[in-house]
């Protein structure tokens, strides 16, 4: 058993978060103990599985409801299993925004770092797109898409 503050700074949360959480009743079997509460380690999974959702875009409430369906046992397994393939795919598109993002980067660091290798913008311009180096011409073309 865990308390508020251990858990806190097990995932770097505000208690006033945790505290919020529980009252959102996303916490349904968490024990008291002279009325603080006990974090059983039912309630870190749960936390794990929160924190993963709201990174990847859900809200509180969206939250809530994904535990009163744990709470309704199997016949809630198709919309939990939807909810966690919708995610994936948000994560997925994400993800390949950020690698562009990535790509541009890193092409623009190579873009610099050759202008003042010779001192010349414009020679580095001229390289642009077709007689890049294989690797930085795989940056610049994805993050160009």
């Amino acid at each position: 058993m865990y308390t508020i503050g251990e858990v806190s700074k097990m995932f770097n949360l505000p208690v006033s978060s945790l505290r919020y959480y529980d009252k959102e009743g996303l916490f349904p079997n968490i024990k008291r103990k002279s009325g603080i509460r006990q974090f059983s380690e039912e309630e870190i999974e749960a936390i794990r599985v929160f924190e993963c959702l709201k990174k990847s875009g859900l809200r509180i409430k969206d939250i809530k409801k994904f535990m009163e369906w744990t709470q309704s046992g199997s016949e809630t397994f198709q919309v939990r299993k939807e909810l966690f393939q919708n995610q994936k795919q948000y994560i997925e598109n994400e993800i390949e925004v950020l690698n562009r993002m990535l790509d541009m980067i890193k092409f623009k660091c190579w873009y610099y770092e050759e202008s003042i290798r010779l001192g010349d913008e414009q020679a580095v311009q001229v390289k642009i797109p077709n007689n890049l180096p294989d690797d930085i011409k795989q940056n610049y073309d994805n993050s160009h898409q």
